[in-house]
């Protein structure tokens, strides 16, 4: 009986050790593959660059969407043209001082 149990279980232990080899074939070729793949793409810096880069993409579409309805805002109902352009000027002179002042993360 104890033969036979010791047998069984060798069987199982040389089964579990062959597909312990195999899963560490398939990881190694994954690996190998992960690599060559690392290897051929270029890199991009991951950090942000720019005026923009210390603001989320939400907080950059509201500056856009907002810029833009202001701009829209100021052509509908400003009739004069050279008032118009006054406006126009003085939003996007002011829009950096705007968006310091509204999204400033410092207080």
């Amino acid at each position: 009986m104890s033969k036979e149990r010791a047998r069984r279980r060798a069987a199982r232990e040389a089964q579990l050790e062959r597909e312990r080899a195999v899963r560490r074939r398939r990881v190694a070729r994954r690996e190998r593959r992960r690599a060559v793949v690392r290897r051929l793409m270029p890199r991009w810096p991951r950090r942000r660059t720019g005026r923009l880069a210390r603001h989320t993409r939400g907080e950059r579409a509201a500056i856009v969407g907002l810029t833009g309805v202001a701009l829209l805002g100021i052509w509908v109902f400003v009739d004069s043209l050279a008032l118009r352009l006054a406006l126009v000027a003085l939003l996007l002179l002011g829009l950096p001082a705007i968006v310091v002042l509204a999204l400033d993360r410092r207080s």
